[in-house]
């Protein structure tokens, strides 16, 4: 489903230029759940981009379903993401002035999906979380909001998420419960890509990338690693 090869991308600073990520290459089918992992400016952030289509390469391909994002225009982009990627962050990016619904059915709205509400809900329910429909973030904990989130990630079903530090915010029993969604929504056939600092939740996923000065040095299952 994804097919990397020999990915870079480069910021220019002035008149210097920075090598962000240095021909990275892999490959993963469809329901895999890789944790990406490595030290502040390893790359990780970079690699997310490009993979949740939010920037486009320097150089090299990255094929999602045998279709190369570098030739796809703005429109398109944006529609794959809508449609094929989830998306949760650290910090949750929560509406914080509309209810735990209606930051839901954000995604629906921008695509014009019918019976938004009613697939929302849906989604709600599914992180267990039904009955806090019509409450606020600022009234919703920390692991509440980020189950918000992840209702929003997957409310139109993609085939991918991308969860940029999930748990970083919550205490450790908030990030257990979490990362255990995350566990079933794989399980249902959804491919999660994580990046995490934090081994125990690294433990999670079945791959693991780990990345230092933009290169993927490892790329290896965790079962490979434990042994």
């Amino acid at each position: 489903m994804i097919d990397v090869q020999n990915l870079c991308k480069t910021y220019q600073l002035g008149n210097v230029n920075v090598s962000a990520l240095k021909n990275a290459t892999f490959s993963f089918e469809r329901g895999e759940f890789v944790a990406i992992m490595g030290p502040s400016g390893s790359g990780k952030s970079t690699l997310m981009n490009l993979l949740g289509c939010l920037d486009l390469p320097s150089s090299g391909t990255y094929r999602l379903d045998g279709n190369d994002i570098q030739g796809m225009t703005p429109d398109r982009l944006a529609e794959i993401r809508n449609r094929k990627i989830g998306f949760v962050f650290q910090n949750f990016n929560l509406l914080p002035r509309a209810s735990a619904l209606e930051n839901i059915e954000l995604p629906l709205l921008y695509g014009r999906v019918p019976d938004s509400s009613k697939k929302a809900m849906s989604a709600l329910d599914r992180v267990g979380l039904s009955e806090r429909a019509r409450h606020n973030p600022s009234e919703l904990s920390g692991g509440e909001r980020q189950r918000v989130a992840i209702a929003r990630a997957i409310v139109n079903e993609p085939a991918i998420i991308l969860a940029d530090e999930p748990t970083g915010n919550l205490d450790s029993r908030t990030g257990k419960e979490i990362m255990n969604i995350f566990t079933q929504l794989n399980r249902d056939g959804v491919m999660v890509l994580l990046v995490t600092h934090e081994e125990e939740i690294a433990q999670y996923a079945r791959h693991i990338l780990l990345m230092k000065d933009g290169e993927i040095v490892k790329n290896a299952m965790i079962a490979e690693i434990a042994t």
